[in-house]
């Protein structure tokens, strides 16, 4: 199940990231309702099984709360020190041609990511099968944001349009790879607790440092906020119909 949710997943990074350049505006309501559905697998799923799967605390404070942080901050670190966060992308416009391996090292951060959440999606459905679900929505709504993400920064940095394609094919296949290992490799609860809480604070980051950001940039709009809103619901709901 693991795995042919993550071919699922594979298939919204190729739709978002092929649809890239012809959706427009319109994109900014799918990216709130992806922040959205995020924030809400974060707060009724993720949190709350890495709590119950993990018992360890420091100085007090649950470790799952602890791997959230160091979850966050690995993106907010990576982003940072590549400079090629999602809200300056302007910045660099003019000087296309000067950043190229930026754009490819950026590229190359997206795979990664991709790779990670087909690896959450094996190690949720460890934890149970609600759990491996709410991960994989969360999962192949992210990645349709990948999707857009993968194809438009490689080009904005000057790379050609057939290596982006190729980054795109590689970052829709890294969630399989992903899930495959997660499927066949035991993770013992106490680590999958502490995972889940790892990949709760990368998921957190995306949505609120990324995905929000973009569907929010330019003329604001009432109803990318209602997206977002209608995506957190739709979360709370599914988490309530799995108990």
């Amino acid at each position: 199940m693991a795995i042919l949710l993550a071919l699922v997943s594979m298939c919204s990074t190729l739709v978002g990231g092929f649809v890239a350049a012809r959706i427009g505006e319109r994109k900014r309501l799918v990216l709130g309702l992806a922040a959205g559905v995020m924030l809400g697998v974060v707060a009724f799923d993720l949190l709350p099984d890495a709590l119950a799967e993990s018992h360890e605390q420091i100085a007090g404070v649950p470790g799952a709360l602890i791997a959230a942080v160091v979850g966050f901050f690995t993106v907010h670190i990576i982003e940072q020190e590549m400079a090629v966060h999602v809200g300056h992308e302007h910045e660099f416009g003019a000087h296309t041609h000067d950043f190229q391996s930026v754009g490819l090292l950026a590229a190359g951060g997206l795979i990664f990511h991709s790779m990670l959440d087909g690896l959450s999606i094996g190690v949720g459905f460890q934890a149970g099968t609600a759990l491996g679900v709410s991960l994989a929505i969360a999962v192949i709504c992210h990645d349709f944001a990948d999707g857009f993400n993968a194809f438009t920064i490689p080009t904005l940095y000057g790379n050609e349009h057939r290596r982006a394609v190729i980054l795109l094919w590689l970052d829709a296949i890294a969630p399989v790879v992903g899930a495959l290992i997660g499927t066949l490799i035991h993770v013992p609860a106490q680590l999958a607790g502490l995972y889940l809480g790892y990949f709760a604070g990368f998921l957190l980051y995306l949505a609120t440092g990324d995905i929000l950001p973009e569907a929010h940039a330019g003329k604001p709009s009432r109803l990318v906020l209602l997206c977002t809103i209608a995506g957190a619901v739709l979360m709370f709901a599914v988490s309530v119909l799995n108990h």
